[in-house]
């Protein structure tokens, strides 16, 4: 099968003619459900630590602290998501950018993740306010 218009007989493009039975609101587009053909990667300590350019031992307090999520494998090892090295870059630059105490991070985080879901849902609506947005 070609993704290729179809040609007529004297030699002008013709467009292919949809099925008329076809609604554009069911097209592909709109109902395709993805689903994982392998299973999303786990991070393990070294690899978060290496890629977010830390000491493993730094990461294990990140996961004590509930600054970074993670859960415990099989064996017992932490393992993490592939957005633990983004967040811990985050507690790094809040850290070192506002010379904030690990306590206050987390504070400041749930209130950026609010802030931002809040946001989201107002350009959801539609709404608009006068006052611009912070970011």
């Amino acid at each position: 099968m070609s993704d290729r218009p179809s040609w007529g007989a004297t030699g002008d493009r013709t467009a292919r003619a949809e099925p008329a039975t076809r609604d554009r609101r069911t097209s592909a587009a709109f109902t395709a459900v993805r689903y994982p053909l392998v299973p999303v990667p786990r991070l393990s300590v070294d690899t978060v630590a290496r890629r977010a350019g830390v000491h493993p031992d730094l990461v294990r307090r990140f996961v004590a602290l509930g600054l970074v999520d993670a859960e415990r494998d099989a064996a017992g090892r932490l393992v993490f998501d592939s957005a633990a090295p983004a967040t811990i870059a985050r507690v790094q630059r809040l850290r070192s950018g506002l010379c904030l105490n690990y306590a206050s991070i987390g504070l400041v985080l749930d209130l950026l993740d609010r802030i931002s879901l809040l946001e989201a849902a107002l350009r959801r609506t539609g709404t608009r306010s006068d006052i611009p947005p912070w970011t």
